[in-house]
């Protein structure tokens, strides 16, 4: 067992932290690898749907058993790009797929306008870590960066942020 896992259960809840998801709410995972943040907010947010999406199948694979065992009815997944998941989204979360600026650009449109589906309005809720200034500016539009030491206080969240874009 990967001992990294509650790590990444505790990371992924941190969107969490940021936003409430309410009834209802469409989300995007994109990049989800092995679940992650996608499986732990479907759990904590059963009312609310969820697209998990890899371009690995077999990391789509692992997922479709999590599924099956935890008997989750909220999520589904698509062995693809995000660019190619058809249907609109209120918010797109990823953990660290790539440098923003690219990633903003892969889901932009995915997005739906001005959706009031959480605490916050529809947009990218995106995990990542370190120094993410110059990163940040290059994606040309506004963001707001949540540190995710005030929430988890143990050394690995240290440099973790939450950035969330609003569309």
């Amino acid at each position: 067992i990967d001992l990294l896992y509650p790590r990444h259960v505790l990371h992924s809840l941190a969107i969490a932290k940021v936003c409430a998801l309410r009834p209802g709410a469409r989300v995007m995972d994109v990049g989800c690898g092995g679940g992650f943040p996608g499986i732990p907010l479907a759990i904590l947010f059963p009312e609310a749907r969820f697209t998990l999406v890899d371009s690995i199948g077999k990391k789509i694979r692992v997922v479709d058993e999590v599924i099956r065992a935890t008997g989750l009815n909220n999520v589904r997944t698509v062995h693809g790009r995000a660019e190619q998941v058809g249907g609109r989204f209120d918010f797109v979360v990823s953990r660290a797929v790539t440098e923003m600026k690219a990633f903003v650009g892969w889901v932009w449109n995915k997005l739906e306008p001005a959706a009031e589906a959480g605490s916050l309005a529809g947009g990218i809720l995106y995990l990542k870590g370190g120094d993410l200034d110059a990163e940040l500016d290059a994606v040309g539009k506004p963001y707001t960066v949540f540190d995710i030491p005030d929430f988890f206080g143990e050394p690995f969240f240290e440099t973790k942020k939450v950035v969330y874009f609003p569309k």
